[in-house]
Order: C-alpha cells, then sequence, then structure tokens
C-alpha cells in the first residue's frame, strides 16, 4: 500500500487533491467550536491546502503522511522557513505551526499525539481497502481524547472496492466509527458527472470527559 501511494505521487496521480481547501470544511470547522489552539491531527493528509486553512485558523496542525513526495511538495509552495527532525521512525518538517511527520500512520503512538486535540480525515479512511479500514478506526480512536471533535468526508461511487478512492457506504462510516464516535451526518452532495457522492461527518470522540 505504501508503495501504490508513493507511486501515484512520483507519478503525479492526485486527481484527489484539490487546489483550494475544501468547502466543506470552511462551512462546518467553525461549527464544532474547536478550542483555540487546539492541535489537530490530519491523517493521510498528502499536500491538502486544508492544513494551511486549519493553521490560519489558529491550529497548530500534525499532519501524518507516508509519501515524502507530497511532504516536499506542499512545504515548497510556502516561503515559511523549514526545520528538519526525527523522532521514533518518523522524519518531521515544521513550517510555521504545521508538522509534517513522514511515515506510516499506524506507527504513530498516542503519546506522539499526546497534544492532538481534535482532527480532519478528509482522504484518509476513503484512501484505505477494505481490509485496513477497521484498523484505521480503532487506530484514530487510540490517538483521539475523549470529547475532540472532527470532520469526516467519506464518499461513494460504482466502483466499490476499485480504488482508491474508495467507496464506502454510510452504514460502513457507522460501524467503523460508531463504538468510539458520536456521528453526525451533516451533508450528502449528489452524484457529480463520474458518480461520486461525497458526504461529510461531523464525529465527536467517546468517553469520560477528564
Amino acid at each position: 500500500m505504501i508503495d501504490l501511494w508513493r507511486a501515484r505521487w512520483q507519478e503525479g496521480r492526485v486527481g484527489f487533491h484539490l487546489s483550494q481547501p475544501h468547502p466543506a470544511l470552511e462551512r462546518y470547522w467553525p461549527s464544532l467550536a474547536v478550542p483555540d489552539r487546539a492541535k489537530v491531527l490530519v491523517p493521510l493528509c498528502g499536500k491538502t491546502l486544508d492544513m494551511r486553512w486549519l493553521a490560519q485558523a489558529g491550529h497548530p496542525v500534525l499532519g501524518i503522511e507516508v509519501a515524502p513526495e507530497a511532504i516536499e511538495q506542499f512545504l515548497a509552495e510556502a516561503t515559511t522557513p523549514v526545520s528538519r527532525y526525527q523522532q521514533a521512525g518518523f522524519n518531521i518538517s515544521r513550517q510555521g505551526s504545521i508538522e509534517l511527520w513522514c511515515g506510516d500512520f499506524f506507527h504513530l503512538h498516542i503519546q506522539q499525539a499526546a497534544e492532538v486535540g481534535a482532527f480532519y480525515d478528509r482522504a484518509a479512511l476513503i484512501a484505505l481497502p477494505e481490509a485496513t479500514r477497521q484498523r484505521y478506526a480503532f487506530h484514530l480512536a487510540q490517538l483521539v481524547p475523549p470529547g475532540a471533535k472532527g470532520l469526516l468526508v467519506s464518499l461513494t461511487h460504482e466502483g466499490g472496492e476499485s480504488g482508491p478512492p474508495y467507496s464506502v457506504a454510510n452504514q460502513e462510516v457507522e460501524t467503523l466509527l460508531s463504538p468510539n464516535f458520536r456521528l453526525t451526518l451533516l451533508e450528502e452532495s449528489e452524484p457529480d458527472d463520474r458518480g461520486l457522492c461525497e458526504k461529510i461527518w461531523r464525529l465527536v470522540r467517546r468517553g469520560p470527559l477528564n
């Protein structure tokens, strides 16, 4: 799977990348009332401009990405100085209030995500094949504290398990995430000319609050 994503970035097959922040992020993030300065976890972040939007909204960002090509492209799009270091198997680049950790999301430990207070998944769940999605949902739940809020973008299409992006039905989203999150379906788009239908979810991590 790692080799697949690196090949896509190396070959420029990244049609999923948007040249502007996702409209749903701008539309719904303020309604989450995430505390000021809460760090936002962005799994499988690619070079999404959503991270810059979150940073401009006052949030430190922790992006996890397996393809160094994506990280270098993201960093090159701004003139802000970059600092680099290593930690526990990750190559880390910091640009302003954005930290990009290059490595396997499943190797990120809860101690490394200790400051995370919110999360945003635009292209992580739908980037993973069915056999890996349950592992992802469980690992995400381990990394965010009770009460943490986030947005999830899922989609369905007629291709089923052809992907990425993969088609993930609403029922599967609920089955995977409802054990550890309270879910609210905020928006469901009409299918586009490719048959893609996007869904926007509000998630809140279950569990006792401190």
